[in-house]
């Protein structure tokens, strides 16, 4: 008998299960995949640490996550600095004065200012993505660094997705390529695999890989006293009033043995529409110090998502939160369930965030 059933070895569960197991308790971790860590996972080859799901850069401004993260790993300084491809021209991410020297020809602030001001739509009411990022950001930024790697990203128009997915675009009047403005940021020394390791480092934590919790569904209930499920919460409830959206992704990687560094950079991402996938990833350069004499790079192609893919972005349109809405409340009538983690939660999560609502929720257990 367990203390507490954890269904899903992310970065939420083992958090969860850290926590818990600190407090005495008994913890079966289960996870479908053949590997706990969920999207943080890394693998060594060549002396190369490879972000097996994507990059994951750390960066927080919780001064109580950089804390609680450093307990468990060593970390590093680390400034993340993509660049953007389009049409064989180069330019720095974030938006910034390099962007616009290339974008403008223009290297004061003030001139860019004007010369944005001059590219801006004037569209009082955004109705759609689109218009939003015209409004802010004018023609050039849309059409040269947005519109193809969003569409790509999504799998729609951009005139097809709310406006609300474009909040607000930073546009900073400075050389500065830092991508981040988080106060922490940086990645662990060796790789996110220690950080997890360091989590699960507990005698009372039971781990089973390759594991479907809703193939053993009523014996895993019936040896737990309690169980949070990170899994998608519309999959647990059997999809009763429909399937909640997701869009996928497609990892395809590669050991090159021409070349130590085929693109200088660790991330470099794809705005057109000519190309079918939104960036490539250089792992090496992640690492501080890399002597390998071959590199690995990943391509990231944007996927449809259909059941049985592994879900990557909620598509948290009107139609889907209204029917999450409904998930969530028959989800709060469970006695001995409850859901978290960016699954459970249908809510795309920065990984600081996944572990500050972790971290909240253990404040309130009292059992």
């Amino acid at each position: 008998m367990y203390d507490y059933c954890i269904v899903g070895a992310g970065l939420y569960g083992c958090v969860m299960a850290d926590g818990l197991a600190k407090r005495g308790k008994t913890i079966l971790l289960l996870d479908k995949r053949e590997n706990v860590g969920g999207n943080v996972a890394c693998e060594v080859k060549d002396g190369i640490v490879i972000h097996k799901y994507g990059a994951h850069i750390f960066h927080t401004d919780s001064k109580r996550v950089w804390g609680f993260v450093n307990e468990h790993c060593e970390m590093r300084q680390y400034c993340h600095s993509p660049i953007a491809y389009n049409d064989g021209q180069i330019y720095n991410l974030p938006f910034n004065m390099n962007t616009f020297y290339k974008l403008y020809g223009a290297d004061m602030p003030s001139q860019v200012k004007e010369l944005i001001e001059e590219d801006r739509v004037a569209i009082k009411n955004p109705k759609n993505l689109e218009e939003q990022a015209l409004a802010l950001a004018g023609r050039r930024i849309y059409y040269t660094l947005i519109k193809g790697y969003t569409e790509k990203q999504w799998g729609r128009s951009c005139r097809e997705l709310p406006a609300s997915i474009i909040k607000r675009i930073p546009l900073r009047m400075t050389f500065d390529n830092n991508y981040f403005n988080d106060k922490y940021q940086g990645l662990p020394e060796k790789s996110y695999n220690e950080l997890i390791g360091k989590l699960l480092n507990h005698p009372r934590i039971t781990i089973m890989t390759g594991v479907d919790f809703k193939e053993h569904k009523e014996v895993l209930e019936g040896v737990s006293r309690h169980i949070i499920y990170t899994g998608s919460i519309d999959e647990y409830f059997d999809y009763c009033y429909g399937v909640l959206e997701y869009r996928s992704l497609e990892f395809r990687t590669v050991r090159n043995t021409h070349t130590d560094n085929s693109q200088g950079v660790a991330v470099m991402n794809y705005t057109g529409d000519g190309i079918s996938y939104t960036r490539t990833i250089e792992h090496r350069h992640f690492m501080k110090e890399c002597n390998s004499p071959v590199t690995w790079t990943t391509t990231e192609y944007p996927a449809k998502w259909e059941v049985g893919k592994e879900r990557y972005y909620p598509i948290g349109d009107e139609k889907n939160l209204a029917l999450y809405a409904r998930y969530k409340a028959l989800a709060d009538k469970q006695d001995k369930v409850e859901f978290g983690g960016r699954l459970g939660d249908y809510k795309y999560y920065d990984m600081d965030d996944v572990i500050l609502k972790a971290l909240e929720r253990l404040d309130t257990i009292n059992d």
